[in-house]
């Protein structure tokens, strides 16, 4: 089916230029040598793109004892969404841990929640998994992501090659507020070493 035809005054309208060939104003002498089909390259800096995230995504939750369960089961389809090329259910796996973790030894903030925001990186495209409690210290981090407490919690995080980091929070004041606990999750696994199941 053709398209329908423009009327005069529509056409008068258009702004795109017409471009003919040979170009009107060259001379028989330019137009020796002279091809049809030409193009120009433009190259165009992609700092911004590679310091732009290339998804985002912040939410609250209500610290009770569903909250894991919750963080995953809302994880996995924004994920999916973002086409993120890593794991997903063991990035969803590793949110529930890290709000779970958040909910029994931290403190939620006044309205009785906590945060969680997702990140996929640029350049790596690795996921940045960052949960907010209102509670400033992680007395003895370093012991606890190192202890297996029967597979669960942040040694099963660490265990699945997630990098593992806390940090306090800070308001716009600079008075702390709490803090954030954090967990790399790479887009892929090298080497032989199977993923540790979830329990």
């Amino acid at each position: 089916m053709n398209p329908p035809m423009q009327s005069p005054a529509s056409a008068k309208a258009a702004t795109a230029e017409v471009l003919t060939w040979p170009p009107p104003r060259a001379t028989a002498d330019q137009r020796v040598g002279m091809h049809p089909v030409s193009a120009t390259v433009c190259l165009v800096p992609l700092e911004e793109a590679e310091t732009t995230p290339r998804y985002q995504w912040t939410t609250t939750l209500l610290a009770d004892s569903a909250a894991g369960r919750n963080a995953r089961l809302r994880v996995r389809p924004r994920l999916t969404a973002a086409r993120w090329r890593g794991p997903i259910d063991v990035a969803a796996q590793i949110t529930d841990r890290l709000v779970d973790n958040a909910v029994r030894y931290g403190k939620p903030f006044g309205d009785g929640r906590i945060g969680l925001r997702l990140t996929v990186l640029p350049r790596s495209d690795e996921l940045l998994v960052e949960v907010d409690d209102a509670e400033p210290g992680f007395p003895a981090f370093d012991t606890v992501a190192a202890s297996p407490p029967a597979g669960r919690g942040l040694w099963w995080v660490m265990a699945n090659r997630a990098g593992l980091s806390w940090a306090q929070k800070h308001d716009n004041d600079g008075q702390v507020v709490g803090k954030t606990v954090s967990a790399r999750v790479p887009v892929t696994w090298e080497g032989e070493h199977e993923l540790h199941p979830a329990p």
